[in-house]
């Protein structure tokens, strides 16, 4: 199983402190069936800065350790950057990094309550560079949770998206689960992640979100999710189900 969003690299952000905290968080991934996982510390987020340069040493220096420890996983190299209008500008600069360096995948994080009046563009404009961007947790932002519609935009003209494990799990209440639920319905997201900071408040919960999906779903959906996780670190298309707009009503029997 590939992960495509994890804070696993010590003292970048507020995921892994240190080395120990990586070396714990590794062996709870390998326990969860994980093999591969792409390191995605905060960018621009307001306190953490972590450029294209300083996470590609990182990650080589904490596959070293695993290799050190017999730690049978490989950490390639990610980003998640805070949505801001130098995107472009630091993309062209060398100061963002893509999905595994070369995937050509960009994550891209909103902030949690709202969605700024250029995202639009701005995604757009991401993807005339030949870059694909991937919104990460929308289940968790509160305007979209509210207007799911400017999700199914964006969706619409391309732009992907990542959904949070410990969201389908209910981690972060039944509001959040629901929405999640209804966003793989609706054929809004594309990828199942652990966003995982730690092993305990934030751990991997990937087989239980897995394990929800097939039950509400099948297990067509869980391998389709699968696929993608490893079309992506190939640089290969993801390309989903033509998406929907999320209509109002109980889903699934959840409230």
């Amino acid at each position: 199983m590939i992960d495509i969003h994890c804070h696993i690299l010590p003292g970048v952000d507020d995921g892994a402190k240190h080395n120990a905290d990586s070396i714990q968080m590794a062996q709870s991934a390998v326990s969860q069936g994980i093999n591969t996982i792409i390191a995605s510390p905060h960018h621009l987020n307001g306190s953490y800065n972590n450029t294209k340069d300083d996470i590609i040493a990182a990650v080589d220096q904490l596959n070293k350790k695993l290799n050190e420890e017999s730690i049978p996983l490989t950490i390639l190299p990610g980003q998640e950057t805070r949505i801001n209008g130098e995107m472009l500008t630091d993309l062209d600069n060398g100061e963002l990094l893509p999905l595994n360096k070369t995937s050509g995948y960009l994550f891209v994080e909103l902030p949690s309550n709202h969605v700024p009046r250029y995202t639009k563009q701005l995604l757009f404009d991401l993807q005339l560079k030949d870059i694909k961007p991937i919104i990460v947790h929308p289940e968790r932002n509160q305007e979209l949770i509210e207007n799911p519609n400017i999700l199914y935009d964006l969706v619409s003209n391309g732009t992907l998206t990542q959904v949070t494990a410990a969201s389908v799990a209910g981690k972060f209440g039944k509001k959040i689960r629901k929405f999640s639920l209804q966003l793989i319905e609706a054929n809004l997201t594309h990828f199942i992640a652990s966003d995982a900071h730690n092993t305990t408040s934030r751990g991997f919960v990937m087989q239980e979100a897995y394990g929800i999906i097939k039950e509400k779903f099948d297990t067509s959906t869980v391998y389709w999710f699968m696929e993608n996780a490893q079309y992506l670190v190939n640089g290969d298309h993801v390309i989903g189900d033509q998406p929907e707009r999320i209509k109002n009503k109980k889903f699934l029997g959840l409230f």
